[in-house]
């Protein structure tokens, strides 16, 4: 049989079968041909693309854009600005996230301070603060 399995497909690109499922239904992957005794046989170039999937994910990217650098990379009239502007406004995206990170971290931590951890949760400054809190 030429190709993988979906197990073998699935083992050779670091993830679980019912992914390159998803994948296929996300369209991200295509379908693989069935071989005469109808297994589906996936070409190595499906394995390529599921590690450049998996890749994007671990760099913040969604599979609607990586659904995007997809077509970009198939694309004859596809450009390398093209790839850098996402990149750098995935960059963007990631450091908004990051301050949105801290500015939480420091409200939690100002919550922290102001629990001695004494007494009941009847009366946890935490909690009381969680239940009067007002957004911004």
């Amino acid at each position: 049989m030429a190709g993988f399995t979906i197990g073998e497909a699935a083992r050779s690109a670091g993830v679980h079968v019912e992914t390159l499922r998803y994948y296929e239904r996300k369209r991200l992957i295509q379908r693989p041909p069935r071989t005469a005794s109808n297994y589906r046989a996936y070409p190595a170039e499906t394995v390529h693309r599921v590690r450049f999937i998996k890749r994007s994910q671990e760099l913040g990217f969604s599979l609607a854009e990586i659904k995007e650098l997809l077509s970009l990379r198939a694309s004859p009239k596809g450009r390398c600005c093209d790839v850098r502007a996402r990149a750098e406004a995935k960059i963007g995206d990631i450091e908004e996230k990051m301050r949105t990170l801290r500015r939480m971290k420091k409200a939690l931590g100002k919550l922290v301070s102001e629990c001695s951890a004494e007494g009941p949760v009847t009366e946890c400054p935490i909690l009381e603060a969680l239940e009067t809190w007002e957004a911004a």
